[in-house]
Formats: structure tokens, sequence, C-alpha cells
């Protein structure tokens, strides 16, 4: 099965949703279950997963998810201690990356993906404001598989918001909201499937 005829380039609305310091658009559904189902078996199996390991108070920890970069072979990125350099684009990633492109306006050159095994897998509280973003970035969020919470937090203010990110689904995080909200997907006691998260970037 060739997943990838699946896909037709869409144009759904997306209410932006303007907030202190940022603003967000979310379409629940952008692909559809077929389209999901699909994609999240293809990602599953494709990718080069790996659980990458950071330094936390003079130990070496690995991260609670596995990840995997992917994307122009001249853009590595940073983050938590760790440099990522880039597997090469897959047929899978650019018929994502054709879809969501119209949406965001912006031609994303890597994606970041996480796999969240089951409901211990979790990230913690931070801001995707490395240096290689630039001002203001643009970050694209897809998910495939099961629904997860994702948490918005104001870092002054101390406000949060909570979004369910569902099968399908693609939240576009725009204007300030890097540098002032921090983000993270909890760890739950719900029986949780499955999920792989894409976020898409454009590194300067």
């Amino acid at each position: 099965m060739n997943q990838l005829d699946l896909f037709q380039t869409r144009e759904l609305p997306g209410a932006k949703k303007i907030i202190q310091n940022g603003e967000y658009r979310f379409w629940p559904s952008l692909f559809t279950p077929q389209e999901s189902k699909a994609m999240l078996e293809a990602l599953n199996n494709r990718i080069d997963w790996k659980q990458e390991n950071m330094q936390m108070y003079g130990k070496e920890i690995k991260f609670p998810r596995l990840t995997a970069w992917y994307g122009n072979q001249d853009k590595p990125y940073s983050f938590s201690g760790i440099t990522l350099q880039p597997h090469p684009w897959t047929s899978e990633l650019l018929e994502i990356k054709k879809v969501i492109e119209p949406l965001a306006g912006v031609q994303f050159n890597s994606v970041l993906l996480n796999l969240y095994r089951d409901g211990n897998d979790s990230i913690s509280w931070h801001t995707d404001a490395e240096k290689e973003l630039g001002l203001n970035p643009v970050i694209a969020s897809v998910n495939f598989g099961d629904s997860r919470t994702f948490q918005l937090r104001h870092k002054y203010t101390k406000e949060r918001i909570d979004i369910e990110l569902g099968n399908g689904s693609l939240l576009l995080m725009e204007g300030e909201l890097q540098h002032y909200w921090q983000h993270q997907v909890p760890k739950t006691k719900k029986n949780k499937s499955p999920r792989i998260n894409l976020t898409f970037r454009l590194i300067k």
C-alpha cells in the first residue's frame, strides 16, 4: 500500500487564537483517520528512532521518549545539551510537509519527531526558542496515534492552556509564543497507545 496516494492538498479553516504574547491555530482533524493510521504505521517502522541522553544534576538521563531529526543536510539542531545531525527527508515526511506548508505560510527545512510509546513517555516544560529558529518562529505540530494533552504555560503570568492533540491534528504556534510560553506533554496514568508527534521548523 502506498499511503502517499491518500493525501490531497487541502485548505481547511484554522481559527487563529490570539493569547497574551502569542497566537496559535488548531486543526483537530486535518488528516483523516485512514491517512493518520497509514502514516503512523509508516513512521513507526521507517524512521530511525533513538533514545537520546541528557546531562542532569551530573547524571546521564535517558529521554522519556524516542526522537529523530530529519531535514536538509546542512541544518543540525541543538537542544538540551545535545546536537542532532539530520537524516535525509523520507517520502512520507515530504508529503506531510507539502500538506501543511500552505496552511503555515512557511517552507520548513527540518522536523523533530517524538515517539511517545505509552503514557509514561513525556516531555517536560520547555520553549522552542533556540537561536537557530530566529525571532518569532512558526512551529507546526502534527500528531498521529493516540491523543495526549498538550499544555501551554506563560512564563510570567503562569496562565495555562490545555489542548488535546488528537489523531491527525495540526497545531501551528506563531507570533511571540515561543518567547513567552513554555509547553509540555505530561505523563499520564491513563492507558495510552503509541503517538508520534512531528514539529516542523525553519532553521535559519
